[in-house]
């Protein structure tokens, strides 16, 4: 069978069929293989012809030229199941994905090619970029995945939002942005490539719209068709910021107003968000849960009424599909802020839209001699000009309450070991004048990365005497910072010298830490941990964002004055303790000094790795640890981690939310007052039936005895 895709203004055209696609993004690695199957049955029974991914470069080459597609990479294992299912593809190579992701997908070692700079016209850049599309392009043909092969894929697109970067980068910026596009095509896959936010793109390119609406957008040729490869179903959400949902009426009013307007494919970004599992959420600071507030959840259950209204909408706009793709329409003004769009082709059915701009009253309007009431900011669909179908305000599916239960799984044999600060690992320090750049040190192999120097106070300080303590400032380019000072055993136990922390945000990534701190005569010893949380994803040269204890930093208020520690010797250590020594496995190194918590009478310390065993519960519902109790780090079952948690409270303006209107994410927030995430995935398939493995690090204090493991379940 000769298959083929093409396009004109009208459609996507596959095996020389005009098509209304509507399509939803599911991205491999936020989620597990063994949840795909029913991801994409749920999409598909929710009226979806097209699963959209990105391909994530950093996961797929974690260093040069050595490739992995395994377990949740499985790239071509994700696409066979779509395509099993009957459904087609939409490939997102970029390989410049953004996507809330860490380095927005690009791996870090990247950043160390000599003389690169990233996306511009570049010679090592472009070199890497190829070598990666390229890769993955063959790596689709020889699996025969492209649609003109007999395969899923009918659309690919490469590099992603690159407009207004490409503008600020000048004559480079379009240099870069042609060289993309004619690679790409070079590439001989035999299906269109488009560029989303892209004006410019050349021809065959496709230029595509990403937004909250689309229907203003037109593609820069008026031989291509209209292409929504982003329409945002909810928005991320960032640690200390509220969750942020999209009413499912103005989503379907959004998505109806695109088709009335002559659009003819439409991607939901995202359809089912997911989880960023271990450290690859961006930002910095995005959540673990890349919920999205999507059609279907993070934990793989429909979310109602958002699933059931959408597919209703799309069963509608399949009804008027031949009417669609024949002819454009034609456009008559009902009222004010009212209007109809017809399509009536000759010799097929037509199909009317009604719409109603108004946010705040219903309307009455007349139409081909009938009356029809319409909700305030709202579309009718009449797939034969006569009768409503669908109104998209009109909300007809149920909701469906999804809760956390407590499972009757218990955590046993709680233990503890604290990372301690006197004992070095000689090994794997070294030594430097001035502060350097943590990425630079760490390679982004941990979040973690120790600065410590020493300090010499003089018998003679006036504040050894009474007088008023001296000030440290530190001055941290992000993300986190945790302060020691001096520390020491004592008997059996290690004094824990955590003195302090500063936190950054996503949008002001700093940290300033100023505090008294109390120093003794002679030689003390000043460590800071700095911690990232997530590499940024977005932002114009964002490679070359700096992170880490980067100075100043000071003493105040000594005899002399002010004294100033930047350009003191500093020793530096990538990660902690219980990284290297593997801690998080079940067959860690021995030699660590686990304690039984029954043993520990006060509250741990800071800097303390806690660990536990439970059974799987009994059912099949999701499940999720709920973190309320402990204070900020990472979590890992069996060995896998299930991401960074951190209880900050939501910050934010939950004034309830209402569908009319133009919708922008701070129109609905929720969650104000409560850890912005409190629940954390764990995969069933993770799982063993007894004796699983769970191993916290917690960089603050917290209370692992109040961990537990809830299941969510559909409270109807």
């Amino acid at each position: 069978m000769h298959c083929s895709v093409t396009y004109d203004n009208k459609a996507i055209v596959i095996n020389g069929e005009r098509r209304i696609l509507i399509s939803g993004s599911i991205h491999y690695t936020r989620s597990t293989p063994e949840m795909w199957e029913d991801l994409v049955k749920k999409a598909k029974d929710g009226g979806l012809d097209v699963i959209d991914t990105y391909v994530f470069w950093n996961v797929h080459e974690p260093s040069p030229g050595n490739y992995n597609f395994e377990g949740r990479y499985d790239l071509v294992r994700f696409l066979k199941t779509v395509q099993k299912a009957g459904m087609y593809v939409h490939l997102r190579i970029g390989p410049y994905v953004c996507a809330e992701w860490n380095f927005g997908g690009f791996p870090v070692w990247l950043k160390y090619v000599p003389g690169i700079s990233f996306r511009t016209d570049n010679e090592p850049f472009k070199r890497a970029m190829k070598g990666f599309t390229e890769k993955i392009v063959n790596l689709m043909k020889s699996a025969k995945m492209f649609e003109s092969q007999g395969g899923p894929i009918i659309l690919s697109q490469v590099e992603n939002e690159y407009g207004s970067v490409g503008k600020a980068y000048g004559g480079d910026g379009l240099n870069y942005m042609k060289w993309a596009a004619n690679m790409a095509v070079g590439l001989g896959t035999g299906v269109p490539w488009v560029m989303c936010k892209e004006d410019d793109a050349p021809d065959p390119i496709i230029n595509t719209c990403n937004g909250f609406y689309c229907d203003e957008f037109s593609p820069n040729k008026p031989y291509k068709p209209t292409l929504w490869t982003e329409a945002w179903s909810g928005w991320f959400t960032e640690f200390g910021g509220p969750v942020y949902e999209r009413p499912v009426q103005d989503l379907a009013f959004g998505v109806a107003r695109f088709i009335q307007k002559g659009g003819s494919f439409v991607n939901y970004y995202m359809y089912h968000g997911g989880t960023n599992f271990g450290r690859s959420s961006g930002g910095p600071f995005i959540t673990t849960t890349y919920d999205y507030d999507a059609p279907i959840d993070e934990y793989g259950l429909i979310r109602q009424p958002k699933y059931g209204h959408l597919k209703e909408l799309h069963t509608v706009i399949k009804q008027c599909e031949p009417a669609l793709v024949s002819v454009d329409p034609v456009i008559t003004t009902l009222g004010s802020l009212q209007q109809a769009h017809v399509f009536s082709p000759d010799s097929r059915p037509c199909a009317a839209f009604l719409s109603n701009y108004d946010p705040n009253n219903i309307a009455k309007v007349t139409f081909n001699n009938k009356h029809y009431t319409l909700s305030p900011w709202s579309i009718s669909i009449l797939p034969d000009c006569n009768n409503v179908a669908f109104n998209t305000a009109q909300v007809g599916v149920e909701s469906t309450q999804l809760e956390m239960l407590v499972s009757d799984s218990k955590m046993f044999s709680w233990e503890t070991f604290t990372e301690d600060l006197t004992v070095s690992d000689e090994g794997s320090m070294f030594t430097a004048t001035g502060l350097l750049e943590q990425i630079n040190v760490t390679r982004d192999t941990s979040d973690y990365l120790w600065y410590t120097t020493s300090v010499d106070i003089d018998s003679s300080e006036s504040f050894l005497r009474g007088g008023e303590l001296p000030k440290l400032l530190v001055q941290s380019s992000g993300h986190v910072l945790h302060v020691f000072i001096n520390g020491e055993h004592s008997g059996m136990f290690f004094r824990h010298p955590f003195v302090g922390s500063g936190f950054g945000s996503r949008k002001h990534r700093k940290v300033t830490y100023k505090e008294n701190i109390n120093l003794r005569a002679g030689s003390n010893k000043i460590a800071l941990l700095s911690v990232a949380m997530g590499l940024p994803n977005i932002g114009g040269h964002y490679e070359e964002w700096e992170t880490g204890v980067l100075g100043p930093v000071a003493l105040y208020g000594l005899n002399q004055g002010k004294r100033d520690l930047s350009w003191a010797n500093w020793t530096y250590q990538a990660g902690l303790k219980g990284e290297a020594m593997n801690i998080i496995s079940s067959n860690a190194r021995s030699s660590i000094k686990w304690m039984q918590d029954s043993l520990i009478t006060q509250k741990p310390p800071p800097l303390t790795w806690h660990k536990a065993y439970f059974n799987a519960p009994d059912g099949d519902e999701p499940l999720a640890l709920d973190m309320k109790s402990m204070g900020k780090g990472e979590a890992w079952v069996n060995g896998q981690s299930i991401g960074r948690y951190w209880t900050t409270f939501a910050n934010g303006d939950c004034q309830g939310c209402h569908y009319a209107g133009t919708y922008r994410p701070l129109t609905c927030q929720i969650g104000c007052g409560q850890p912005t995430q409190r629940w954390y995935h764990v995969p069933r398939s993770w799982l063993k039936s007894t004796n699983n493995l769970l191993v916290l690090f917690e960089e603050l204090g917290g209370d692992p005895s109040m961990v537990s493991l809830v299941k969510r379940s559909m409270v109807q």
